[in-house]
């Protein structure tokens, strides 16, 4: 997967299920309190990526098309030096991602570059 972004088996076959109906999908993380520090999963071209938006790789999912993640610039100073990964669990979130009428919803899970990461990815 990416360097700075993953997924678990389980958001990928989330993924495989909601892009039949609604076509290439993209994840954008905007940061914030409440839903806003959620992965929010919208069809491509449904949202609009700002200039300071950073794309922290493309998910690579059997069966659909890559799928971008994106995080506001903002939100990735502070989260620039972890590495994230998409997992989906019970429970309905709130907002506009595609996955709030499955009864489940998108979060990231995060840890720590390891030191070669790091070196790597932020120069």
């Amino acid at each position: 997967m990416g360097e700075r972004v993953d997924l678990t088996p389980a958001a990928a076959d989330l993924l495989r299920r909601l892009v039949p109906a609604h076509g290439p999908v993209m994840f954008h993380q905007s940061g914030g309190c409440c839903d806003g520090s959620a992965p929010m999963c919208y069809p491509i071209g449904e949202f609009k990526v700002g200039v300071r938006d950073v794309h922290l790789g493309d998910l690579l999912v059997d069966g659909i098309e890559d799928v971008p993640v994106w995080m506001s610039g903002p939100q990735f100073e502070y989260w620039k030096h972890t590495h994230l990964t998409i997992d989906v669990v019970p429970g309905r979130g709130s907002g506009f991602s595609l996955e709030a009428p499955e009864g489940v919803r998108f979060l990231i899970r995060s840890r720590l570059l390891t030191d070669e990461e790091s070196a790597r990815l932020n120069g």
